[in-house]
This record gives C-alpha cells, structure tokens and sequence, in this order.
C-alpha cells in the first residue's frame, strides 16, 4: 500500500512564498512508477487541479492559474514531490491534497484527472492574507 503525507502549509502575506512537500511511502512501491498530482480545495467550491509530476522523466502539467508562480519538483531519492509556490494570492488559499498515482496519470497537455490518483494525503491548509 502507498502512504502518502503532506506538509509545508501555513498562513502567510500575499507575495510571499511556501513550499508544500508530498512524502510518498510504502513496502517495495518504486517512486518511479508513479506519478504525483497537487489538487486544492478553496471554501465552498470544488476540488481544482494544480500541477502533477510523473516522477520518471519530470513531464509536468500545471493550471494556467498557476503558472509563472508555482513549479513543481520530485526528489527520487527522497521520494518526496514539492510544490513551491511563489507570489501567492488570496484567490491561492485552499486545502492543498497530494495524490499518487501510475506514471499515466499525468500528461503535459491535460490536467490531471482525481479518479486516476488512488493515494491521497490527508491535505495541508495554505491561508493567504491580502
């Protein structure tokens, strides 16, 4: 079974930055058959993709919301995905979910899609105060 765990949430200023960490664990799962997506959920609406990552070549996608602001990075060794968000907005507060799943279940030209992520975290609250 994969384990996944969130970290890196906070409050902070619109501008700032932070970055969130996924640490992806489990009894002999090989980091690189996964693929790893960034989902949010603000108040009151629904669940939004973010970015995703396939951990074996680094393709990535991320939402037009975010891009020129976010990057999102995987450490093999680490087993761990990052997402650093810079110049954050109030529109970025949200619950932030970390999510693996196979290698197919991130694309450069489409979002990524929840049914294809079966291992999520439990999420982490980033709070951006304008």
């Amino acid at each position: 079974e994969v384990h996944v765990a969130e970290s890196g949430g906070g409050l902070v200023q619109a501008g700032d930055s932070l970055r969130l960490a996924c640490v992806v664990s489990g009894s002999g799962i090989f980091f690189e058959d996964y693929a790893v997506g960034w989902f949010r959920q603000a108040p009151g609406k629904e669940r939004d993709e973010v970015a995703c990552i396939r951990t074996h070549d680094a393709v990535a996608w991320q939402a037009d919301s975010v891009k020129g602001r976010f990057s999102i990075s995987a450490d093999d060794a680490k087993m761990t995905a990052y997402l650093q968000m810079n110049s954050l907005e109030s529109q970025d507060t949200a619950v932030y979910y970390c999510a693996v799943g196979y290698s197919e279940s991130c694309l450069a030209n489409w979002a990524p899609r929840e049914n294809e992520y079966d291992y999520w975290g439990q999420g982490t609250q980033v709070t951006v105060s304008s």
